[in-house]
């Protein structure tokens, strides 16, 4: 793996997290950077789940020359909206504000 792997990686886990903070209701109090370690996180283990259970398809885009799997992506987003919502939740526990 070069570097672009490196990056493409955190950039698409980035976007994942901030499409799961889109499909999440609510607001979620964490923030950027977390966001995009859930993200990361999701997307690696998305990815390892599909391959695991061979959750996959016929349907795919292609996104700066890399072929995605939309049943892949979708397990993705799944996994980081559950991240998410973990997170907001610890983050709201856990907070000294007086809401």
């Amino acid at each position: 793996m070069g570097i672009e792997d490196y990056v493409s990686a955190i950039v698409f886990g980035a976007v994942i997290g901030v499409v799961a903070r889109i499909v999440l209701p609510g607001r979620q109090s964490i923030g950027v950077i977390l966001t995009v370690l859930i993200g990361v996180g999701a997307a690696v283990g998305g990815t390892w789940v599909s391959d695991r259970y061979e959750l996959h398809s016929h349907y795919t885009f292609e996104l700066f020359g890399r072929g995605f799997d939309w049943l892949v992506v979708g397990v993705q987003v799944g996994i980081a909206v559950v991240g998410v919502a973990i997170a907001a939740v610890l983050s709201k526990a856990f907070s000294t504000d007086d809401d």
